[in-house]
């Protein structure tokens, strides 16, 4: 399992009901289930995703994430998660508020576009930069609102939603003393843990 995944699974709860929002090939849904007797289900756009899903025993709906999630109820998963799309989405923010309105809590990955060598990339090179968690062109990328940790905090401020816990990575899911002294500059990937602040 990668080890941004062992992370995320860390801040999952014994018996969650949980909502994987973009789940890919449902690895992670698989291991929780096996690990953490979690139930719920994924949502995946990839025909070819959803078919590894049910091989895998991971039930799975066929949805892009861009279509409104207003049929589901408000607190009906314990943990909705969405790991490295939400810069994929055209509309980040209400999707956001969707996954704290959906789920008593929610985890959120992306990359951070305020890394010192995407910075640098963009400074001496001129041009929109590249990297391991961001290996596409600017032309062909499906990342259309990248942001930095920094960006995400005060999108979360805005909205009235509570940082319950930040892991920042390298592109390895490794964390380092200096990763958390400036997070913004040398962390590549940002994990979330958040909830809806209550009044």
């Amino acid at each position: 399992m990668r080890s941004d995944l062992k992370h995320i699974s860390n801040w999952v709860k014994e018996g969650d009901r949980v909502l994987d929002l973009g789940c890919g090939d449902g690895e992670l849904l698989h291991h929780l289930q096996s690990t953490k007797k979690t139930t719920g289900y994924g949502m995946e756009i990839n025909p070819e995703q959803i078919v590894t899903c049910v091989a895998r025993g991971v039930d799975v709906i066929h949805q892009d994430l861009n279509d409104s999630l207003d049929y589901l109820d408000d607190a009906s998963f314990d943990t909705v998660m969405m790991t490295q799309s939400l810069q994929q989405t055209r509309h980040p923010d209400v999707l956001l508020n969707e996954l704290v309105r959906i789920g008593k809590r929610a985890i959120v990955t992306f990359p951070n576009f305020g890394h010192w060598t995407t910075r640098i990339y963009l400074g001496l090179r001129g041009m929109m930069p590249m990297s391991k968690t961001l290996p596409y062109r600017w032309y062909n990328t499906p990342n259309i609102h990248l942001c930095t940790f920094k960006d995400f905090e005060v999108l979360c401020k805005e909205n009235g939603i509570r940082i319950i816990q930040r892991t920042v990575v390298n592109t390895n899911h490794e964390e380092s003393w200096q990763i958390k002294l400036f997070p913004n500059i040398l962390g590549q990937v940002a994990l979330y843990h958040v909830e809806k602040e209550t009044v």
